[in-house]
């Protein structure tokens, strides 16, 4: 088995190459939008994606950190070998892009402190923990299926902008959905005014734990498509929209180009856990591979 090619594959068209359903969304978003600074601000972001995606070039200058997602079929295994080779695709992905040098020198509180400055090597910035998915009740996870002998491997690059607007957050949910929706959009009304690079394609995960929700959060953003939008899904976005931010925050009709919201198991409590991302305008930056 070798599949460093195809993850440092994964890593560069994550990082240079647009959605289909994400260009169609943006060239409905441009035809309807009546504010001319909005309109504009629409039509300098299609030129970046297309620019990108023609020179091979980040669509943006965080070029993210690596999360990676493995679905596994019936008849596969994971094993040591294939995690040391996602590692090491990685490695040779973030080089090749390249990447932007971003790892943080020293032990765990020069780290914190950022007190050693930076490492040069781009393939330096170490992903996530990995999340093994599978089939399960939530909104994306009755999407999910890969044949019994393939495994499916997800890379989504997720930059510093939006975690800094992030929240995860328990909410008293009183019996009423309204209540967890409503509190997610009083977050993202707030986070996306001051996120300066709009128009975002927001992620909220539903779950019983910190933990969970993100990981609902997450899943979102692989498996959402803005060409099948829930109800839940066109509410937000509808919601967002009437708050006239706009692109990069200059007014008009387009904060959001749609949503992803993923509700995952509950339990017998008053409480639902929230994790909600206010991703920017080249978010999700997401590819997938099988083998």
């Amino acid at each position: 088995m070798d599949i460093l090619d195809d993850v440092s594959n994964a890593i560069i068209k994550a990082s240079t190459t647009l959605s289909n359903d994400k260009y169609n969304a943006l060239k409905q978003a441009i035809s309807t939008e009546s504010n001319d600074n909005a309109k504009w601000a629409l039509e300098m972001i299609l030129k970046n994606y297309q620019v990108a995606n023609e020179k091979k070039f980040p669509l943006c200058d965080d070029t993210g950190i690596p999360h990676v997602i493995i679905e596994l079929g019936s008849e596969r295994q994971i094993t040591g070998e294939l995690i040391n080779q996602i590692h090491e695709g990685i490695y040779h992905g973030l080089n090749n892009l390249p990447a932007r040098p971003m790892a943080v020198k020293g032990n765990d509180i020069e780290r914190i402190e950022q007190s050693q400055g930076l490492y040069n090597e781009s393939h330096m910035m170490k992903p996530a923990s990995f999340l093994i998915e599978e089939k399960d009740e939530s909104t994306y996870g009755r999407l999910i299926g890969v044949d019994e002998d393939k495994i499916r491997i997800t890379i989504l690059l997720e930059g510093g902008g939006p975690e800094i607007r992030a929240k995860t957050y328990r909410v008293f949910h009183k019996r009423d959905s309204k209540i967890v929706f409503g509190e997610a959009l009083d977050w993202l009304k707030e986070s996306l005014a001051m996120l300066g690079c709009t128009p975002s394609i927001p992620a909220i995960g539903v779950g019983r734990t910190h933990f969970e929700a993100n990981a609902l959060m997450l899943r979102a953003m692989a498996h959402g498509n803005l060409g099948y939008q829930s109800d839940i899904e066109k509410y937000i976005a509808e919601e967002l929209n009437k708050t006239n931010i706009g692109p990069l925050g200059l007014g008009g009709k387009t904060t959001v180009l749609g949503s992803f919201v993923n509700i995952g198991s509950q339990r017998a409590s008053g409480v639902r856990i929230v994790a909600v991302r206010p991703a920017c305008f080249v978010e999700p930056r997401v590819s997938s591979f099988e083998f």
